[in-house]
């Protein structure tokens, strides 16, 4: 019969209406998960009044350049997926907001309170998925291994912040900061969103108990003393060579002034 079950499942709009209901299923799964994955790339649970406090702070400081929806412009990059932990890298160091743009980000005093830039990582992450801020857990050093952080250390990092972690000039007008004031918090913001220059170490690159090795190691680079004098910016025999050279031929040639001031 025409109204049977069998009939009324073969109708081209009981297709249809399949197809429809399969893509809301499907939409709602997505939207879920995408809500929960950027709830945790928020880090903890914050309140929509902090998201909203933070998205009028951006449309204010930071919209004009990297868009009203954070879509990124031509002076600025998208900050859709950048993430919690970039934002709060950049902001608490005092990189953004930036005047104009310039060959290297240079720390300065942070525009924006603790809460403000909490407020400011929050919305961020609410625009895609991105690197979270690292929780206490991640920065806890206390089972690191300091020798293992000095060698992951010297074979990831040496290269461009120079091995006593002072940092180094690059190409171009641009430099890997020194590490002395950073905290553990920075350092492994950047190890998870590649600031600049510097490339990313994912959890895929550098597992996080890697990571908290190279923070225990960085912690000790910091308390060290000079126990020799003069650091001489701790950039190794090039400068201490230069040192070295200049004082040796400045009192050889002292000497040689006052022999033949003596002889004549």
């Amino acid at each position: 019969p025409v109204n049977s079950p069998a009939a009324r499942r073969r109708h081209p709009a009981a297709l249809l209406l399949l197809l429809l209901g399969a893509l809301a299923i499907v939409g709602t799964i997505y939207a879920l998960v995408n809500t929960s994955t950027a709830a945790r790339a928020a880090g903890p649970v914050l309140s929509e009044t902090v998201v909203e406090e933070g998205r009028a702070l951006y449309l204010v400081g930071c919209s004009s350049c990297h868009g009203l929806n954070g879509e990124g412009t031509s002076v600025a990059p998208s900050l859709i997926g950048a993430g919690a932990a970039s934002v709060h890298f950049q902001v608490a160091t005092g990189r953004m907001p930036l005047a104009a743009p310039m060959v290297q980000v240079e720390r300065k005093e942070p525009s924006y309170s603790e809460p403000e830039v909490t407020a400011l990582a929050a919305y961020i992450a609410t625009l895609g998925p991105g690197p979270a801020i690292p929780t206490a857990e991640q920065l806890d050093t206390t089972n690191a291994d300091l020798a293992v952080g000095g060698e992951l250390f010297r074979t990831n990092c040496a290269q461009c912040h120079n091995f006593a972690g002072s940092g180094a000039a690059l190409t171009e007008g641009k430099y890997a900061p020194s590490l002395m004031d950073a905290t553990p918090q920075e350092v492994y913001e950047a190890m998870l969103t590649g600031p600049q220059n510097m490339p990313v170490f994912g959890d895929g690159t550098l597992t996080v108990g890697e990571k908290q090795d190279i923070l225990k190691y960085v912690g000790h680079l910091q308390t060290q003393t000079q126990p020799g004098g003069a650091s001489l910016g701790s950039f190794g025999p090039v400068t201490e060579g230069a040192m070295i050279f200049t004082l040796g031929f400045g009192l050889l040639a002292a000497a040689a002034v006052w022999i033949g001031a003596k002889l004549r």
